[in-house]
């Protein structure tokens, strides 16, 4: 039963069937071989009940928010303020691109949206001021990937959902990580540059002056993040009512930018039915497969089996961060979440972790999975971005941002606090 469901998961994703497809056929699979009681006369509750949650709104209105930022043009202007606050520092431009991916992941909750708006602003800087295109655009596949980590995170809504924990409680387990690697990827350029700085192209001076006068421009992103993030722990709103309230913000940005055309709407709506289409299919793939496992006995079975074991619980967790990381070599980042939460999280609280830290630790393994080929998502964002030059510039100049996230996730292993201090004090 354990090697139908782990092997059958990994064939039909290598035949190249969509994710929420996949999910929907294991779970008919497990039913039809394993389970004595027909659980699939059930499907259409199981559907029904997996859908008819008010948390999931959120979700549309994440993305459609995430839209609207970039398609108003708000980047360009962040960017140049916070290109006069970072630029001086070795690696020069490049810390400007973290910079900024970090406000904006804390804003869009998307990774691909982060890299593709940071990529587009930023890319024609490295092009004039002759930067080196690997660093470069590693750092901007890198600084994408904290839009799943620092709040609001559409990922973390659907770890939330499906594993029944505090979405507020994550989103503030999530803040401190995603800060501190943002803080660790900045370290890790100044000391490569500072070592050859031929990698880090030419440092960018600025006036106290402009620097105080670009601060203007970043108000808008902070304002809405400080609404969202400040109603949903003032208990004024739930994530879904803050959501909305920042497209309503955002929608108010984009009208002081005069960005609000027709074609924008239509584009930003259109993006963002596909999208929410695209994560409603898996994660009721997954709310289906959750249900077939546990009903089988798939999950108590391989729980069982990995205890039997005797190994210790960091012993079992370290093979446990192994796979992911090996899977994320091969599988798409949504898809890597959905398909082995039924599965992984069971077994995680059983060996006595906190849910609730090791759906950060999840999260920060999945953003290897951003920037690490075959399928890093965020490269081949940033490479479409840049229309010239070979891919490998991409992916070797990711791999110094993929060992800072396999530090960092040591640090979270050793120190759990750094993901669980905000969620216990506050």
């Amino acid at each position: 039963m354990i090697l139908f469901t782990s092997g059958g998961l990994l064939a039909l994703l290598a035949l190249s069937i969509p994710v929420g497809v996949v999910l929907f056929l294991l779970a008919f699979g497990l039913d039809a071989f394993f389970s004595p009681f027909p659980l699939m006369r059930g499907l259409g509750q199981i559907v029904w009940s997996s859908s008819n949650s008010a948390t999931l709104i959120a979700i549309p209105f994440f993305v459609l928010l995430g839209q609207i930022l970039v398609r108003s043009g708000v980047a360009q202007k962040t960017y140049s303020a916070l290109e006069a606050w970072f630029s001086w520092l070795p690696g020069g431009l490049i810390h400007a691109n973290i910079a900024t991916a970090t406000l904006f992941s804390a804003t869009s909750g998307s990774s691909v949206a982060t890299a593709a708006t940071v990529a587009s602003v930023a890319t024609p800087q490295a092009d004039r001021l002759g930067y080196d295109p690997k660093l470069f655009s590693g750092a901007i596949a890198a600084g994408g990937t904290l839009g799943i980590m620092i709040p609001p995170s559409i990922n973390l809504i659907v770890y939330g959902f499906l594993t029944e924990t505090s979405i507020p409680q994550l989103f503030l387990a999530g803040l401190i990580p995603g800060l501190l690697l943002a803080v660790l990827f900045m370290i890790v350029t100044a000391v490569i540059c500072a070592l050859k700085p031929s990698l880090g192209g030419p440092g960018v001076s600025a006036t106290w002056q402009r620097r105080i006068t670009g601060l203007a421009d970043l108000i808008p992103l902070l304002g809405l993040f400080g609404t969202i993030v400040g109603t949903i722990y003032a208990g004024w709103a739930t994530p879904t009512e803050a959501a909305a309230v920042g497209v309503a913000m955002a929608f108010a940005i984009a009208a002081t930018q005069k960005a609000i055309t027709r074609q924008m709407l239509i584009e930003s709506l259109k993006g963002t039915v596909k999208t929410t289409a695209m994560i409603m299919l898996v994660v009721i793939g997954a709310y289906v497969l959750n249900f077939v496992l546990t009903a089988a006995g798939v999950s108590r079975a391989l729980q069982d089996f990995l205890q039997g074991l005797g190994w210790s619980p960091l012993a079992m967790l370290l093979v446990i961060v192994l796979i992911y990381i090996v899977l994320g070599f091969f599988i798409e980042t949504l898809s890597l979440m959905v398909a082995t939460i039924p599965i992984v999280v069971p077994i995680v609280v059983g060996l006595g972790y906190d849910p609730l830290w090791f759906g950060i630790l999840m999260i920060l393994l999945v953003e290897m999975a951003l920037i690490t080929p075959p399928v890093g998502l965020n490269l081949y964002v940033v490479q479409g971005v840049r229309k010239s030059g070979p891919f490998t510039d991409v992916m070797i100049g990711a791999i110094p941002y993929a060992i800072t996230m396999l530090v960092m996730a040591g640090l979270l292993i050793l120190f759990p606090a750094i993901a669980l201090y905000l969620p216990t004090h506050l």
